[in-house]
């Protein structure tokens, strides 16, 4: 089969990219040809081709470009020309369902939606942002009108879009690569390469940086914590998509609190094994494939108990009615026990 995977972007920090990345090796390794269609990459492609259609490396540019990407026709025409003999389109998120829907509707493309969600616009403070995310989940549903079928990462996002858009899909929970997230992995470089000691307890949190992750919470939280175990560290690793949020998180963050804003994809299993505990207060998950990743490596993972969590987490604690003194209780629980 002659299969393309369409995503926005192609990069390892995004859990959506890593998915599609994952996705276009499985099918090339059954000896499909895959093509990769995004607006921009950092990730290599590996038995399969790599199509860039290009867009501004301005960040409000390129947020702007993505919710009215419909209105450049002349990429969009391109685009959907050499979907034209492709057996399946997989489109993963908008805009580039737009391609996906005038394949479908023009040449009659299988298309295949795979839904990651796109989270709820009452969770960012920001009107404009607000706005933003509700155009852009009204242009996205409008790009599934025609889908032949579609796929959900959870059953939280299974009932999410049929309660949006009417349309059934199937649960296909996001794959981890056992063979680099896994247990016995030795952490000790990347603890020593941060500077944290032996005694020194480490919290890791991973994703992007985004009013909805609800990082400011899980600062708040590790404030408290710190009050009673100073030799406590939190590592946010993640790449920053609204600045002034991001500006806001360093000036709330103590001296605990290391940022890193990328690592390289082939440390990132280390620096789960690095950890005492994954923690996150994110207040929307689709899937949450960090905190998968961190229980493939063995660790335990602290989340409220909301959204796709309640699926995912397994090993760990999920924190009832999202109540930060009993997320901070438990962690120093976790964190004490002999």
């Amino acid at each position: 089969m002659k299969i393309a995977i369409l995503t926005p972007t192609f990069y390892h920090f995004s859990g959506i990219d890593r998915v599609a990345e994952q996705q276009a090796k499985d099918y090339a390794r059954k000896g499909n040809e895959v093509s990769v269609f995004t607006l921009d990459a950092t990730i290599k492609p590996e038995g399969f081709k790599l199509e860039v259609l290009g867009m501004s490396k301005n960040l409000f540019l390129q947020r702007l470009y993505r919710l009215l990407f419909f209105l450049d026709t002349k990429k969009t025409k391109s685009a959907t020309k050499k979907l034209k003999d492709f057996d399946m389109v997989i489109s993963h998120f908008y805009p580039m369902n737009w391609i996906a829907y005038q394949a479908k509707k023009k040449y009659n493309v299988k298309y295949v939606y795979y839904n990651h969600g796109i989270g709820y616009s009452e969770l960012f403070a920001n009107p404009f942002e607000k706005l933003y995310l509700r155009l852009f989940s009204f242009f996205n549903n409008l790009s599934l009108k025609n889908a032949d079928s579609a796929i959900s990462i959870s059953k939280f996002m299974q009932s999410e879009l049929k309660k949006e858009t009417g349309l059934d899909s199937k649960v296909i929970y996001d794959e981890v690569d056992k063979t680099r997230f896994r247990k016995n992995l030795n952490g000790n470089k990347i603890r020593k390469k941060l500077g944290i000691k032996s005694n020194e307890k480490l919290l890791l949190f991973i994703g992007r940086i985004s009013p909805h992750k609800n990082i400011h919470t899980l600062l708040e939280i590790f404030n408290i914590i710190n009050q009673k175990l100073p030799n406590a560290k939190l590592l946010i690793i993640g790449k920053s998509s609204f600045p002034s949020y991001y500006k806001k998180l360093r000036n709330m963050a103590n001296s605990n609190v290391i940022f890193m804003d990328f690592v390289d994809d082939k440390e990132l299993p280390y620096y789960y094994a690095a950890c005492d505990l994954y923690v996150t207060a994110s207040l929307w998950e689709g899937f949450n494939l960090p905190a998968a990743e961190a229980q493939a490596c063995g660790k335990k993972v602290i989340a409220f108990n909301i959204c796709s969590h309640p699926e995912i987490v397994k090993n760990g604690v999920l924190v009832k009615n999202v109540n930060t003194r009993d997320f901070v209780n438990v962690v120093i629980k976790i964190l004490t026990q002999k």
